[in-house]
């Protein structure tokens, strides 16, 4: 350890009787909260990282990684993958079947209780120190339980208190953090998954392999990703629509052949996108990830934004740590959000638009992929990180024209492939 290093530890080191205050306090272990905390402690600072449940846990969720969040890992993740895709079967509901495949691999899967406790111990190789079993109840900035203007106090259940220079809140869709922030969403889905165990001959049938089935309701779509001896089915679609969610999932299986197989685990998940004047920070607390409403509107892809946004915010805490008073405490803050919005808020302001054009002409959008060279290009180059939605539009402004052209249009019924 370097002497600056070690002057700094002493900085921090509590006298006898005084509480310890940490310059970075992370809410949430997951790909946001971990990565955070890997971004704060390669920096050099003291960081505690709060996880309410045990590791490993299940998430709801695919467990695609696509480029942008293969890109977004630490240096030397090894990552797991269970099955690496080189095809993608596309269907509009069961009908108008295609498959498209790619000699390079588009994107790999994994199983998120074994990825995301591989980024925890990434950040703690780091120097993060990793708490379970605390659930945090509230974020104090003001009030008895904070010594100073420079501090926050984190508040456990049971009444515990921690202090820290500076606040990640990754702690999930259902966020306190992103409460105590203000977070304001104007999109938010059901997914709804199974985990099942098949035999190897169905196993096999499915290897490097994805099936995505376009749904019956406005803006929802199934999915098959396969992983070794289990396949992980599911289906997302606007909240509001939980029976006809669950009977599409119920349906999707069926017709996939897979409904004499017991899943191992049948789970559902509220994933919620921000609003675009919807804050990131406040004072000394900022959120990334699922907390934030930061996640792919279309696609509802969010590892990459959680690794993304969550490698930024631990950057940005460390600022924020440092910084003496408030206005440069605020200035750091506005930074962050300025970095979240240049980049993954473009994305997301796109996913937006395909979003609404795709709940209008879902069959344009599957004759797309399934029939035209350039879409499918669009689409391999999105999933290998070559390319993102926003650079799409930026440098092709026939797809900007399109878009704008679909935001105009009236909703048709529609087949495949008109």
């Amino acid at each position: 350890m370097s002497s600056e290093n070690s002057s700094a530890d002493d900085e921090r080191r509590p006298a006898d009787g005084e509480q310890r205050v940490w310059d970075v306090v992370v809410v949430g272990a997951g790909p946001a909260g971990a990565s955070a905390a890997y971004a704060a402690a390669v920096a050099g600072r003291s960081v505690l990282l709060l996880e309410k449940a045990e590791l490993p846990r299940y998430k709801t969720c695919g467990g695609g990684i696509i480029g942008p969040s293969r890109d977004a890992l630490p240096p030397g993740f090894e990552l797991p993958f269970r099955d690496r895709v080189h095809a993608v079967t596309f269907s509009m509901d069961g009908r108008f079947v295609r498959t498209r495949r790619s000699r390079n691999m588009l994107f790999g899967l994994i199983n998120r209780p074994e990825f995301d406790q591989q980024l925890v111990e990434f950040a703690q190789k780091a120097g993060a120190e990793l708490r379970t079993g605390a659930t945090v109840s509230r974020v104090e900035q003001h009030g008895s339980a904070v010594p100073d203007r420079r501090t926050v106090a984190v508040v456990l259940q049971g009444g515990e208190t921690i202090l820290a220079r500076a606040v990640v809140g990754a702690d999930g869709s259902a966020s306190r953090i992103g409460a105590h922030v203000g977070v304001k969403l104007d999109q938010v889905d059901l997914g709804l998954e199974a985990e099942i165990p098949v035999p190897e001959t169905v196993a096999e049938d499915w290897r490097g392999r994805v099936l995505i089935d376009w749904g019956p309701m406005p803006g929802s779509y199934g999915w098959v990703f396969p992983k070794g001896d289990t396949l992980t089915v599911g289906v997302i679609s606007a909240r509001g629509e939980g029976a006809a969610t669950k009977r599409y999932l119920e349906d999707f299986i069926a017709r996939l052949g897979l409904a004499g197989f017991e899943p191992s685990i049948s789970s559902g998940h509220l994933t919620r996108c921000r609003a675009d004047d919807s804050p990131l920070s406040r004072g000394r607390v900022l959120v990334c990830g699922d907390a934030a409403g930061l996640l792919e509107p279309w696609t509802r892809e969010g590892i990459s934004f959680a690794l993304r946004s969550g490698r930024l915010a631990g950057e940005w805490a460390v600022r924020i740590a440092e910084a003496h008073d408030a206005v440069d405490a605020r200035r750091q803050a506005l930074n962050y959000a300025f970095a979240i919005k240049a980049g993954l808020g473009v994305e997301m302001s796109v996913g937006k638009r395909l979003l609404a054009a795709f709940e209008r002409r879902p069959g344009m959008f599957h004759a797309g992929l399934t029939g035209l060279r350039p879409v499918w290009k669009a689409f391999t180059g999105i999933t290998r990180g070559s390319t993102t939605l926003g650079e799409i539009v930026r440098t092709h402004p026939a797809v900007g024209r399109a878009l704008t052209a679909l935001d105009r249009r009236p909703p048709v019924a529609e087949g495949a492939g008109e």
